[in-house]
């Protein structure tokens, strides 16, 4: 099958959803699929285009371009092709500023997946941003096939929860928008029962796409257990102490503050340490918050080649999500933080996805995401017991050793695409 992919990122971007589809991209290719990926220059990190990849505003390259040269090699591969353009990143915070960025990338990324020579079997589109949609449903109408969209995130939801959007028109015009992509698709996936729900409450249930969950994978090969005493604690000077980390986008859909809460109802622990790793938009807010504390340490970004490293450095990790924002999003890190052996202290809505496995495989403890004084309490009955902590550690990679891989996924995907297109 000749699949068109068309993502808001890809390897070597950064950004964890690139990481997610360049991996089912792989496997799909793997198994036989001549893939083309119509995607954005790199510039997730540092919100411009990468050293070595501007000047052009499209790109395209061939086969090994991003992804591991296996893809060209074995028997029965496929193949890969890359296309990129320009994705007009901004660093401001002005939902205008970001709305016309994604407009400008949509437009581009449409223009490249309708004016092909070749035409696809089906259409995979990816979201967000949500208008990559329509950029995917321009290539399936041009070209008479299927369309699937992925959801990683929910838009408008999660925008409105975290308040980045609140004028009355913008939402409103946003879901009309999401409506109108929905039902343009012949599929749609999605990463959890919540978010299934979410979708088919503003589907017509009669004509609406097919949804179907797809969820996010571990990478147990990649990532394993490792002994905690890392270079990365001794570049960070973390010694010995026991080690909580939050690892991963600090933006305004996860509450630092109530690491921060914890880390100074902590501060006259010499035994234990809080680490942020990661870079985002509330980065800065953070810094202002943690001020004054000793036992916050503030890393950047690490390089995808030490994501392994850097999960072992921590004796805790702890997964953030503000309240309402579980029913539009599954944090894919707590398959990471299981493969890599580490207990997990989560602070979401009760009932969802992320507080069911941690209850289901007994690899840590959840809490409502408004309630600091239970955070706090389960946090400090966890670093108190290191027993418990390495028994939870195991249960979460024994898990994962059994849970979804990317293959599993790229099959997943696969098998759909193949009943839509029979079905066509």
């Amino acid at each position: 099958m000749r699949l068109l992919v068309v993502c808001p990122h890809l390897e070597p971007d950064t950004a964890p959803t690139g990481e997610v589809i360049s991996r089912v991209i792989l496997e799909l290719a793997r198994s036989g699929h001549e893939i083309d990926v119509v995607t954005a220059l790199p510039w997730y990190r540092g919100h411009r285009v990468a050293a070595g990849w501007g000047g052009r505003p499209l790109r395209r390259s061939h086969r090994g371009e991003t992804l591991p040269a296996a893809v060209a090699g074995g028997p029965g591969a496929g193949s890969v092709t890359v296309t990129r353009v320009h994705p007009f990143p901004t660093r401001r915070r002005s939902l205008a500023a970001r709305g016309a960025g994604f407009a400008g990338f949509t437009l581009l990324a449409a223009a490249a997946s309708v004016l092909r020579r070749t035409r696809p079997d089906a259409v995979l589109a990816m979201s967000p941003p949500l208008t990559l949609g329509l950029a995917g449903w321009a290539a399936a109408r041009r070209f008479g096939v299927p369309l699937v969209f992925n959801v990683q995130d929910v838009f408008p939801d999660a925008a409105i929860e975290v308040g980045a959007i609140s004028n009355r028109r913008i939402i409103t015009a946003s879901r009309r928008l999401e409506r109108l992509v929905y039902g343009a698709c012949d599929a749609v996936t999605v990463l959890s029962e919540e978010m299934r729900a979410n979708v088919a409450a503003k589907v017509d249930p009669a004509r609406g796409p097919e949804l179907r969950i797809i969820p996010n994978f571990s990478d147990t090969a990649e990532i394993r257990p490792q002994n905690r005493h890392t270079a990365y604690r001794t570049e960070h000077g973390l010694g010995e102490r026991t080690v909580v980390m939050y690892a991963g986008n600090i933006g305004y859909s996860q509450p630092l503050e109530t690491l921060v809460a914890a880390a100074r109802a902590c501060r006259d622990r010499r035994d234990m340490v809080f680490v942020v790793n990661g870079e985002g938009s509330a980065r800065e807010a953070l810094e202002e918050s943690a001020t004054g504390l000793p036992n916050l340490v503030l890393v950047d970004f690490q390089p995808a080649a030490r994501i392994s490293e850097v999960l072992a450095s921590a004796d805790v990790h702890v997964i953030l999500l503000r309240e309402g924002l579980a029913h539009s999003s599954v944090p894919s890190k707590l398959y990471s933080i299981m493969a890599a052996g580490r207990p997990v202290l989560a602070a979401v809505d009760p009932g969802t996805e992320v507080a069911r496995v941690l209850e289901r495989t007994g690899c840590g403890e959840a809490v409502a995401p408004a309630d600091e004084t239970a955070f706090i309490a389960a946090l400090q009955a966890m670093i108190d017991d290191p027993r418990r902590r390495a028994q939870m550690g195991a249960r979460g990679r024994a898990f994962a050793e059994a849970w979804f891989s990317a293959s599993d996924a790229a099959g997943a995907y696969g098998a759909l695409l193949e009943e839509l297109t029979a079905d066509r």
